[in-house]
């Protein structure tokens, strides 16, 4: 196999591309939304956050206990996306040239050949991220800010579009490594999934009491979709008063907390903000936007004296900041 056909052909994020109409962007997501739930039973919001962060060009953590579809969720929204989709399983051996690939000296040629590892896909699941111990974890950093991978001082460009869907377990925390902060940073979104219902769980065991429905689900959209709404959102209207209320929720985390959302933050919330809209079919973002975003963006990156989330300093900022 040769260097080529190893890895996709990377797409540089072009402003020539032709965006998408803000309805038909709209539309997309909820054709896309309405195929994940084929297999999804009850989690809606979590489609939605997910194809948010990818509409963003962010990445995703899914934080819950084991077996209630973290892993299943994600394989659905890559299956409906016509991208390319890899899955690294996090263990405690596995080493960081196993995620981003490694220069293998080839006989023939008397040369070194870069094989690429599996996070050269247009979607990469992550699963149980925090069993890898940090070093591993840190292979991820790079390409998670700037879709490149750096291997022997050469610089590969992944496929465009390029999503990081992670999951972790936040039981038995004896045997997990902690994310480090610089991670935790590169997350546009942080969820989690929770029990079903007894009616949703009900209709899961339903579902799948023959045939899976992951194993015969289709995609909806094309890679070709997926970029032209991404360049819809980036045109997404974003007025002075509203970027200075993501600029004041920002600060005032850093005024009440031991670590406060980072200037990444504040982007990744605006972004997340304009992908909102245009799930709302507007092309110019209000504070509501913002303020629907800003629990599952903002979150995560806060950190308390007491070592809890800062889901509560969020929530203060939200009711105490004012909307001018």
């Amino acid at each position: 196999m040769t260097d080529a056909d190893a890895i996709p052909e990377p797409t540089p994020a072009d402003s020539s591309i032709d965006p998408l109409d803000v309805d038909e962007a709209a539309a997309l997501t909820a054709r896309i939304v309405d195929n994940v739930e084929r297999v999804i039973v009850g989690h809606r919001d979590a489609i939605e956050h997910i194809l948010v962060t990818v509409f963003a060009r962010g990445n995703l953590l899914l934080e819950d206990v084991p077996g209630v579809g973290k892993t299943m969720l994600a394989r659905a929204v890559a299956t409906s996306l016509e991208c390319s989709f890899n899955r690294v399983q996090f263990t405690p051996d596995l080493l960081p040239s196993d995620v981003t690939g490694v220069s293998v000296f080839n006989e023939k040629t008397r040369e070194f050949e870069f094989q690429p590892g599996p996070v050269f896909a247009n979607v990469v699941l992550g699963d149980e991220i925090n069993r890898a111990p940090p070093k591993t974890q840190a292979a991820l950093l790079e390409v998670m800010a700037e879709q490149t991978v750096t291997v022997d001082g050469s610089t590969h460009a992944v496929p465009d579009p390029f999503t990081v869907i992670a999951t972790q377990n936040d039981v038995e925390p004896g045997r997990t490594y902690e994310l480090p902060v610089a991670e935790i940073d590169r997350f546009t979104k942080k969820i989690r999934l929770g029990y079903p219902d007894e009616a949703e769980e009900t209709e899961l065991l339903g579902r799948v009491a023959g045939e899976h429905p992951i194993e015969s689900l289709d995609s909806v959209a094309t890679v070709e979709d997926v970029r032209r709404a991404r360049e819809t959102v980036s045109q997404v209207t974003v007025r002075e008063p509203v970027r200075a209320y993501v600029s004041r929720l920002a600060g005032y985390t850093r005024e009440h907390a031991r670590l406060g959302v980072s200037p990444r933050g504040s982007i990744a919330l605006l972004r997340a903000a304009q992908a909102r809209a245009v799930f709302e079919g507007r092309g110019y973002v209000t504070p509501d936007d913002v303020q629907t975003e800003a629990p599952t963006v903002l979150s995560h990156r806060v950190r308390t004296d007491t070592g809890t989330d800062g889901s509560a300093v969020v929530d203060q900022a939200l009711s105490e900041v004012p909307v001018e």
